[in-house]
């Protein structure tokens, strides 16, 4: 989401305050209630926060971005891997507007946990944190953090001359923690995110949304450059980018990611047969999903993935579906502190 800068960015933290940003709607509604009882637990151990929930959907990137530019640099989102993306576009759309406006920020200045609530909650596997509120509050008390890479992944709008293709110039833009995809891997969210809408909860939506679309789902002709090489050009099932490894209620479809390595990991699954997907598919939940000799893998810091077709390709980042091909996913230089309890993360700190 781009939000437009302001002059009011302040670089100093706001008395050390964790902003803490509630999505009531999480979890099947459930989250105001445990949110009570994890307040409570913040309270007793003096960790110091203000609190507001969200009203609609990208609120919380709204109320973040605010937030930060108020001086907070401690958040905490409450729900599940929605609501951590919207807080994290909030923050790096505000620390960008303040880099432009000549303020001294950086990304590494800002601190983001989780109270995992909602329905989904990937991104806190690869960082070792279990689902489990006491356990979370426990590192937030220790101030148990690591620095992780995160990225932009901007959707490419093409201009035409005279009929034909002449450039591509950015378009809308958002910020990834976890994981995106095109093809196969955004059908999946996308249906997802519809049976969500309509009031469904079950930990099998991904895995029932992904035996559909694998049935329904036609593959495109695609162009993958990596830092500037082409690696894959054909039909293509689907494509995942990772920062973080798991996604879809656990499945594993970049399972070597290291959070902090400033490398994007890829995995491109070419059109593939139906014997092949009952072949392989089980690698999806084992980790050894990398090793499957069909697929394209490996690791970049930038990537452009170009349709060679008239289909319309979608694009999700983080679970939520952001437009369609061509798009563009770009390392940032910089990291972000996030709550880490040691497991997969190559560096970590605890202060």
């Amino acid at each position: 989401m781009l939000l437009l800068p302001t002059d009011n960015f302040y670089p100093m933290e706001n008395n050390g305050e964790w902003y803490v940003v509630v999505n009531p709607h999480a979890g099947s509604g459930k989250t105001s209630r445990e949110w009570i009882s994890a307040s409570e637990m913040m309270s007793s151990r003096g960790i110091p926060f203000v609190c507001n929930e969200t009203g609609c959907k990208l609120h919380a990137t709204e109320m973040a971005y605010t937030a930060a530019e108020e001086g907070y640099r401690k958040f905490i989102a409450v729900g599940g891997d929605g609501t951590v993306h919207e807080v994290l576009s909030g923050l790096a759309c505000a620390i960008g507007d303040a880099i432009r406006n000549s303020a001294d920020v950086k990304l590494s200045d800002f601190y983001l946990a989780v109270i995992p609530i909602g329905s989904g909650n990937d991104w806190i596997k690869s960082h070792g944190i279990r689902h489990d509120i006491s356990t979370v509050i426990d590192l937030i008390d220790r101030h148990s953090f690591s620095l992780q890479d995160i990225a932009k992944v901007t959707i490419l709008e093409s201009l035409h001359e005279n009929g034909s293709l002449s450039r591509t110039v950015p378009g809308p833009f958002t910020y990834m923690l976890n994981i995106g995809g095109t093809g196969l891997d955004a059908k999946v969210c996308e249906r997802v995110n519809l049976q969500k809408s309509q009031g469904k909860r079950s930990r099998l939506l991904y895995v029932n949304s992904l035996i559909y679309n694998l049935i329904h789902h036609k593959s495109s002709k695609v162009r993958v450059e990596c830092d500037g090489t082409v690696v894959y050009e054909g039909d293509c099932l689907s494509i995942a980018f990772g920062i973080g490894q798991y996604s879809g209620g656990g499945l594993r479809q970049t399972p070597d990611a290291v959070t902090d390595d400033g490398l994007l990991d890829y995995t491109i699954i070419p059109k593939i047969t139906f014997a092949d997907v009952l072949r392989y598919g089980p690698a999806l939940f084992d980790g050894t999903f990398s090793k499957v000799p069909v697929l394209t893998v490996g690791r970049c810091r930038s990537v452009v993935v170009t349709p060679l077709s008239g289909d319309m390709v979608p694009v999700e980042v983080d679970g939520e579906v952001l437009g369609s091909l061509p798009v563009r996913i770009d390392v940032l230089p910089q990291k972000i502190n996030v709550l880490h309890a040691g497991q997969y993360g190559s560096t970590s700190m605890t202060m």
